[in-house]
């Protein structure tokens, strides 16, 4: 009989919990849309690549250019000059890889730094709003696998950015 009567206060206390629970969810890529500073750093993000594309398609065409050089005088030279040259190409092609690899790292570390203080802002907003409506969770839709319910915030956590992006732009 006990077990009986604890197991019904546990289920009541759980229910009432569950009732006490307020759920929200946003968009956040709507979100992040709408901000002109997120619009801002995907250009100059935009910006960025390109220079280093360019940079690297100059590359890549030095690289073509001495290899065209090496491929039409390569019968003229000794064995010791080919194998210069061929070292000179390996270290072309090398340097080619090498400022690959560093442009990808430094537009994945240049992405962040553009990014944080738009996704510091979006929390801020999300922060405001749940606070205000008292909610135990806020979701976002974008990566959230099933949701059924919940208070749709989207809409007033935008109007709370745009806002705080607004006070930021006066400062």
């Amino acid at each position: 009989m006990k077990n009986v009567i604890f197991l019904s206060v546990m289920l009541l206390m759980g229910f009432q919990a569950e009732a006490q629970m307020k759920i929200g969810h946003i968009n956040s890529q709507v979100l992040l849309d709408t901000l002109q500073s997120r619009k801002d750093a995907m250009a100059a993000l935009k910006q960025f690549e390109a220079e280093g594309v360019q940079e690297l398609q100059e590359m890549n065409k030095a690289f073509e250019s001495a290899y065209l050089r090496y491929q039409q005088n390569e019968k003229d030279w000794s064995p010791v000059i080919q194998k210069m040259e061929q070292e000179k190409l390996m270290k072309k092609q090398q340097a080619l890889e090498t400022r690959q690899v560093e442009l990808e790292q430094q537009m994945q570390i240049y992405g962040q730094e553009l990014n944080k203080p738009i996704l510091d802002l979006v929390q801020t907003a999300v922060n405001n709003i749940a606070e205000s409506k008292k909610l135990s969770y806020v979701l976002d839709e974008t990566v959230t696998l099933y949701f059924k319910g919940g208070i749709d915030l989207t809409q007033e956590v935008m109007t709370e950015l745009l806002k705080l992006e607004a006070a930021l732009k006066t400062e």
